[in-house]
């Protein structure tokens, strides 16, 4: 009886390291395969995980199940974490990202602005952290290259302590 107990303690532990995390599904897609017997349907999705802190990360998955497809993202997202930078819950600096022909330009916004932008950009800062930041999606609006077009603009982000290591500078001077 004892041993089922601390078993049960152990799956609490390890749902709330689960729940740190938030999880936006940005696109659901169904496909149909015509086969003898009718239809057969397969569902791809396209999440977006973050912990509000900094940390975010993109997935898609594939699988016949609803369910089973958003979890494959879900999985997929939580490895591929890359790090956003926030300052004062806006981005440091103004960037464009690139994928394909989408493009995706962020600009940092002053605080009580909230979060200018639409579907995939959104649900990226939200689950970032970042509250206040204006956007502009340019070009092809397929979602699956806008998402890659804005992680492209987060890993080529520049933090104030990178800016002000190449600058020579202390934070201090940077941000006065």
């Amino acid at each position: 009886m004892e041993h089922s107990r601390d078993r049960d303690r152990d799956r609490d532990r390890n749902q709330d390291k689960d729940k740190e995390f938030i999880e936006k599904l940005v696109k659901l897609n169904r496909t149909a395969k015509v086969v003898k017997g009718g239809r057969r349907f397969s569902f791809s999705a396209l999440t977006v995980v973050g912990d509000r802190k900094g940390k975010v990360g993109y997935g898609f998955g594939k699988a016949n199940d609803v369910s089973e497809a958003i979890r494959k993202s879900i999985e997929k997202a939580k490895r591929n974490l890359v790090r956003l930078p926030v300052k004062n819950g806006t981005i440091p600096h103004e960037i464009i990202g690139l994928f394909k022909s989408s493009e995706v330009l962020l600009k940092p916004a002053c605080s009580g602005t909230g979060i200018i932008a639409g579907g995939p950009i959104r649900a990226i800062m939200e689950a970032g952290g970042v509250t206040d930041v204006l956007s502009k999606s340019i070009g092809a609006k397929n979602q699956y290259n806008v998402v890659k077009a804005t992680f492209n603009c987060i890993s080529r982000m520049m933090d104030a302590k990178a800016v002000a290591k190449n600058r020579g500078k202390s934070l201090k001077e940077l941000w006065g």
